[in-house]
């Protein structure tokens, strides 16, 4: 299973990554070894997390987040809304808009 999760760091920015083990992850950020942008924003705080089925999809999920405004991106930390991890973006248009979709589950 992954993870698209998002912490704060001291200054109070936000930072958005992805992991299979998101204690681990948040572990690394606070002891220097995590990504270069949390390295000097040192401890950060886990304030959201979403479960995705694949890498593929957390990664849809993680660019979706990082593209939405600081003030959205904040309201979603704070709040935990639900945000489905099916993201399909429609081709066919001059600009790329990006659509949330729930993934469609099979027949068992």
């Amino acid at each position: 299973m992954w993870y698209v999760y998002i912490v704060r760091c001291s200054d109070k920015t936000l930072y958005t990554g992805m992991s299979n083990n998101v204690s681990r992850r948040v572990t690394n950020h606070n002891n220097g070894k995590g990504a270069k942008y949390t390295r000097s924003r040192c401890p950060v705080v886990l304030v959201y997390q979403k479960n995705c089925r694949t890498r593929a999809a957390a990664m849809k999920m993680e660019r979706f987040i990082k593209k939405l405004p600081p003030a959205k991106k904040r309201k979603l930390a704070g709040t935990h809304l639900r945000l489905p991890c099916g993201i399909i973006i429609k081709k066919g248009s001059k600009k790329k808009k990006q659509n949330l979709k729930e993934p469609k589950k099979g027949k068992k």
